[in-house]
């Protein structure tokens, strides 16, 4: 199958980052020349709900609206009051797919926990209200993220850059949340990333970029040039997919097009609304 026809969904891209302000319009041609069908574009807080909305509708893409925990300090008083207007204001906007980046972060130091979870308990009440799916950020917090999305009654989404344990993988699709896998799966040293990449069920995986960050390995600049102060990375962009792609195909001894089917069927299980829109 030639790659013009090949699927490629990147289930979570944060376009609107400032790293993409010089170029932006060129990123997502580049994402299409690289025959990337459609891109989630989550939020992160109130002051990029609509940003994200805008640049969805401009460009054809898809996009969430939820408050990332690494925001839920500077997100205000107000911001879940913000998050439910928005939610209901767009709920029958076809490009709005999901609830998120909403989730637990307690691998920065210096979060308020309690707060965190107050935060994400409250937007899984939203999504459930809604009847949408979530993007979920489970940052060395993955059994708490399962316990809140167990008390919510919720099902349905997808774990953002998943990286937990095979248990905790499994957990997680029996409530029907899919598993994202980019850049971090492209290192020959992330064992326990390529182990699950390689071994879970065909059903429980979709493809990421989480651009502009998580660049995959060939991003990297080489030990000598880290030696002599060069930057360690690269933007990663969504034209990147594809190749991101690759390595979970070696994985599973798939093909190009059997991974690119296989991912996009199941970020359509995850993200519903995404059917109307690869229509």
């Amino acid at each position: 199958m030639a790659n013009a026809v090949l699927p490629w969904i990147d289930t979570h891209c944060h376009l609107d980052a400032a790293e993409f302000e010089a170029d932006r319009d060129a990123v997502v041609q580049r994402a299409r020349d690289a025959c990337l069908k459609q891109i989630v574009l989550p939020a992160v807080a109130p002051g990029n709900f609509e940003t994200v909305r805008e640049l969805a509708h401009r460009h054809g893409l898809s996009y969430a609206l939820g408050i990332h925990p690494l925001y839920v300090h500077d997100a205000g008083a107000n911001a879940l009051q913000a998050l439910r207007d928005s939610l209901y204001r767009h709920r029958d906007d076809a490009r709005l797919v999901a609830v998120g980046e909403i989730g637990l972060d307690f691998f920065v130091p210096g979060l308020d926990r309690a707060l965190q979870e107050d935060l994400l308990a409250a937007q899984l009440a939203l999504a459930r209200e809604l009847s949408l799916p979530v993007l979920l950020h489970s940052r060395r917090s993955v059994d708490r993220v399962l316990m809140h999305l167990r008390r919510a009654g919720l099902r349905g989404g997808i774990a953002h850059a998943f990286n937990g344990s095979a248990q905790q993988a499994h957990a997680f699709l029996d409530l029907d949340v899919r598993l994202g896998f980019g850049g971090a799966m492209t290192y020959e040293r992330a064992l326990q990333i390529r182990r699950l990449a390689a071994g879970l069920p065909a059903d429980a995986l979709v493809l990421e970029t989480d651009a502009p960050d998580i660049p995959p390995q060939w991003l990297y600049r080489r030990a000598d040039g880290r030696a002599e102060g060069e930057p360690t990375g690269a933007r990663n962009e969504p034209a990147e997919l594809p190749r991101i792609a690759l390595t979970l195909g070696g994985l599973r001894g798939w093909d190009a097009a059997e991974t690119a089917a296989a991912t996009a069927a199941n970020a359509r299980a995850a993200l519903p609304r995404l059917a109307d829109l690869l229509a």
